[in-house]
């Protein structure tokens, strides 16, 4: 039985059932142990949650109840505790999922196969003895999520050149947040404004059917907040915060969320959409950089640009790649096999950041405070930019139904080197290509979505996508 994608388990409420919720959560608890339990803002949310808590109380487990948070602030107020949180993240608001932590890091692929292996043998789950069933209580945890983002970034740029004091490096910096009727509305805004920002939070009422824009931020998605952001449109749900909020085209950033809130997408003034490679490089060079290590290391995955190595390698750092999902095993790894020197500074993979000084999650809301105060240390969002190099690049969705992908994959490991004889091939994490010209594809099924993703950077990349999408969808077709 295979539950967990590369997101934990997610899908359609015909599959993610409080049935399903409560079996897991029995397979998760255990007498003595304290959970956190917390949900985003879907509809099916409530019913999850109740189930969740049942399943871990019989257990023998107590549980914490946080209601609605972001994700990271589950994580957070996971910490020395496990916690259960109920999301789909970015996908569409009939999908929910369950996601699991230890100590404010996702279970690795070894425990979700512990709880997939005690649903699969069909055998009842254990109950805890009457008298040993867990307890349940309410935690608010809001504020001190809040607190410590701020606390983080106020110590990392302290004395940053635009602010004030050191507990104001946002001072004069104008913000944007298109919050997407997502579980930011609960905290971005408020942490940027008390970093000293003005704000005018878009889209920031918490809702489960994603009115405004669908969840996920894209720039096809994101085109009214580019609009907002360019001056050309007025914002139909947006609320100002800060003494001095400013005019629609008056914005040194924008910022935009998915509906968990452990992804960014940042934009400039200008409405456009920043690549998601060029802000992981800019983040990645400075944690790099300062770092007291003499062996600071990001870890990324396959698909990420070559522009992230160029910009750690010159900040004196180096990179290491795991499979997408596994940023928390790859920072493992990295720690165990490096020396006395050694320090995972940063990990990521496009949009996902975990701060790694901070806490041991992806924080989307970490990661608008940090790049804010990266933006007002440069100046502004171009000169932050400005080193990197920004060769063209795609991502590519093909379509591929759940049962198709582990016969389409293997049919495109012979495939794609076939169609393209000269590249260097490594099959590691999906298929990759590199070619002489430091042109490369990789093409790795998704997990979480009924799709196989191409992704490619080259100067010719319109030509390399093209040719590379006619052998992935011959290899699909022939899967089904």
């Amino acid at each position: 039985m295979t539950l967990f994608g590369t997101a934990g388990i997610r899908g359609p409420v015909e599959e993610i059932t409080p049935s399903l919720a409560l079996s897991v959560a029995q397979a998760a608890g255990e007498p003595g142990a304290t959970f956190v339990v917390g949900r985003d803002g879907r509809e099916t949310g409530p019913a999850l949650a109740a189930a969740v808590e049942a399943g871990l109380e019989s257990a023998g487990a107590d549980v914490y109840r946080l209601g609605q948070v972001p994700t990271p602030t589950l994580a957070f107020a996971s910490r020395g505790r496990r916690g259960v949180m109920l999301t789909a993240s970015h996908n569409p608001p009939a999908d929910n999922g369950i996601k699991l932590f230890v100590d404010g890091v996702e279970y690795d692929r070894q425990a979700e196969r512990e709880i997939e292996d005690q649903l699969a043998d069909g055998s009842s789950p254990a109950v805890a003895d009457w008298d040993e069933w867990g307890r349940s209580a309410e935690l608010d945890i809001l504020d001190r999520y809040r607190d410590a983002v701020i606390d983080f970034v106020r110590d990392r740029f302290d004395g940053a050149k635009h602010a004030v004091s050191s507990s104001d490096p946002l001072t004069g910096v104008s913000i944007a947040v298109d919050c997407g009727n997502g579980m930011a509305s609960l905290a971005t805004p408020q942490v940027l404004e008390r970093l000293g920002a003005n704000v005018v939070a878009v889209n920031a009422t918490v809702d489960g059917h994603f009115v405004a824009r669908e969840s996920k931020p894209t720039p096809e998605t994101l085109s009214e907040f580019t609009d907002f952001l360019a001056g050309s449109e007025a914002s139909p749900d947006s609320e100002r915060r800060g003494a001095t909020a400013p005019r629609a085209d008056q914005f040194d950033l924008g910022l935009a969320h998915d509906g968990d809130a452990d992804r960014l997408v940042v934009l400039g003034p200008d409405g456009d959409v920043i690549h998601e490679d060029t802000i992981l490089a800019v983040v990645a060079a400075h944690y790099a950089e300062t770092s007291d290590a003499d062996d600071p290391v990001v870890v990324t995955t396959p698909n990420a640009s070559a522009r992230i190595d160029e910009q750690v390698r010159e900040a004196g750092g180096r990179i290491e790649r795991v499979r997408l999902g596994a940023l928390h095993e790859g920072i493992a790894r990295e720690r165990a096999e490096g020396g006395p020197d050694t320090e995972i500074v940063f990990a990521a993979e496009p949009w996902k950041h975990i701060h790694t000084a901070f806490g041991g999650w992806i924080d989307g809301v970490a990661s608008a405070a940090v790049v804010a105060a990266l933006v007002a240390a440069a100046g502004d969002a171009a000169t932050l930019r400005d080193p990197v190099t920004e060769r063209p690049y795609r991502k590519v969705s093909v379509d591929c139904p759940d049962d198709a992908k582990t016969d389409a994959m293997a049919a495109l490991e012979s495939d794609l080197p076939d169609a393209f004889p000269d590249a260097a091939v490594d099959t590691d994490y999906g298929v990759r290509l590199e070619f002489e010209d430091a042109s490369w594809i990789l093409v790795r099924p998704s997990g979480t979505e009924p799709y196989v993703r191409l992704y490619a950077e080259s100067d010719a990349v319109d030509e390399l996508v093209a040719e590379a999408r006619e052998v992935i969808k011959s290899a699909v077709a022939a899967s089904r």
